[in-house]
């Protein structure tokens, strides 16, 4: 039997009971995702499970299960979205089939997969990158008006901008299910200058463990400069 040495100095800790265990446990699994990518990973399953469902195959997701899948849904949607599907189907099937990832990472899956990209694969289609032009454009149509409204979003588009923060890091969705609170921006953050304006992001979705960045805009000479937004819409 393993003992504690007398000489190590270990913090005590009172022990919790099952049904406590089994909670805090619950809650780090649940945690383990964002929200809106368990609904996405729900949808992707539902798929799954109906394709199995109109061909009479077993649910059990084996490698050639998976291919036929594959080939399924790639004749429908675009491959990469399947390549994304896949994975979200083994995030939600593994507790019940704990041989499916290897199954999903099986030569003749992938081998399946590099093919349908080649079969039913469209080429990429780029969004125009937004550009200082763009922002004058928007700021001519709407920067003399005083709604709070319109200095706000304003003030997302420049920070978002200049800050090179994604949508999702400046917004808020308005589908409950899926908000975390541990993304938010809160206002006792934000630190003005004479110079530049800050704010600490808590929590994006490269950031898988919430250790946060801090974003710090500076003001500028130009038409666009977003200092100037910022603070009238702090000020509205």
């Amino acid at each position: 039997m393993i003992s504690i040495s007398h000489g190590s100095c270990q913090p005590q800790h009172e022990p919790w009971t099952l049904d406590r265990l089994v909670h805090e446990w619950s809650i780090a699994l649940g945690m383990s995702i964002n929200n809106s990518s368990h609904i996405t990973y729900t949808s992707a399953l539902n798929l799954y499970l109906t394709f199995c469902k109109i061909h009479k195959f077993n649910i059990m997701p084996t490698e050639q299960t998976l291919s036929f899948y594959a080939v399924y849904m790639s004749s429908h949607i675009k491959p990469t979205l399947v390549n994304s599907y896949l994975f979200g189907i083994c995030n939600q099937l593994e507790p019940f089939y704990p041989d499916e990832r290897k199954a999903r990472n099986s030569m003749l899956v992938s081998h399946t997969m590099t093919g349908c990209q080649c079969h039913f694969g469209t080429p990429v289609k780029w969004k125009h990158p937004l550009s200082t032009s763009d922002l004058q454009t928007v700021i001519s149509a709407i920067g003399s008006l005083i709604h709070h409204d319109d200095k706000l979003f304003l003030s997302m588009l420049e920070t978002g901008f200049h800050g090179l923060m994604r949508l999702g890091e400046i917004s808020f969705p308005d589908n409950i299910t899926w908000h975390n609170y541990q993304k938010v921006i809160l206002q006792h953050t934000v630190d003005i200058t004479e110079k530049s304006y800050s704010f600490w992001l808590p929590g994006h979705k490269a950031d898988h463990f919430y250790k946060g960045n801090l974003i710090i805009i500076e003001k500028t000479t130009l038409p666009t400069d977003p200092y100037s937004f910022f603070v009238s819409y702090l000020q509205s």
